[in-house]
C-alpha cells in the first residue's frame, strides 16, 4: 500500500503546482485588464475631448451671415433648409439670445437645462448626470456633462458664479 499512498502524493504535488500556476496567470491577466481598462477610459475621454473640440470648431467656422435683426454672425433658426449646414456627428449649441428657446438646442441639452430647471436650485456636473440617468459612478461621463455645462456657460444659457455650480438663467425664453 505504499505504493499506492506515494502516488497520491504525487498527484496532489502536481494539481498544486498546476493550481498555483494558474493562480499566478490569473494575477497577471488581472494585472493586464487593469491597464487596458484604464487605456480605455483614457480613450473615451479622449474621443469625448475631440468630439467637443470638433462641434465648437465647426460651430467657430460655420459660415457667419446676417439674420433677421439680431447680431451679426448668428444665424436665424430654422433660416436654410434642415440639415443643409449640418456636420454628420457633431452637435452645435447656439448662443442664447432674447427669443431663442432652449428647443433649438440638441437633446441632450435640453435635457441638461430642464433637470436644472426641475432643481430650481445650482447643482454639480455629477448631481445633474444622476439627473439625466448617468449615474454617478462613471467619471469620464460626469466629465461629458461637465464639458456640455461649460459649453451652456460659455454661450450664456447657463452661469457658473461658484465654480463647478450650474445655474439656469431665469429669463423667459428658457423654457422647456
Amino acid at each position: 500500500m505504499g505504493s499506492l499512498s506515494e502516488e497520491l502524493e504525487r498527484r496532489e504535488a502536481e494539481t498544486r503546482a498546476r493550481v498555483e500556476e494558474l493562480r499566478e496567470q490569473v494575477e497577471g491577466l488581472n494585472r493586464q485588464i487593469a491597464v487596458e481598462e484604464e487605456r480605455l477610459t483614457r480613450l473615451r475621454i479622449t474621443r469625448e475631448t475631440v468630439d467637443e473640440v470638433l462641434a465648437e470648431t465647426a460651430a467657430d467656422a460655420a459660415p457667419r451671415e446676417p439674420d433677421d435683426g439680431g447680431p451679426v454672425g448668428q444665424k436665424a433658426v430654422g433660416a436654410s433648409a434642415p440639415g443643409a449646414d449640418a456636420v454628420i456627428g457633431v452637435q452645435t449649441v447656439p448662443s442664447w439670445r432674447p427669443g431663442l428657446e432652449a428647443s433649438v438646442l440638441p437633446k441632450t441639452y435640453q435635457d441638461l437645462l430642464e433637470v436644472l430647471g426641475d432643481a430650481g436650485s445650482p447643482l454639480r456636473a455629477k448631481q445633474i448626470a444622476v439627473g439625466i440617468g448617468l449615474g454617478s459612478e462613471n467619471l469620464s461621463k460626469i466629465e461629458g456633462v461637465r464639458s456640455k455645462l461649460k459649453r451652456l456657460v460659455m454661450r450664456g444659457w447657463l452661469t457658473e458664479n461658484t465654480p463647478g455650480v450650474f445655474v439656469l438663467e431665469s429669463r423667459s425664453g428658457n423654457e422647456l
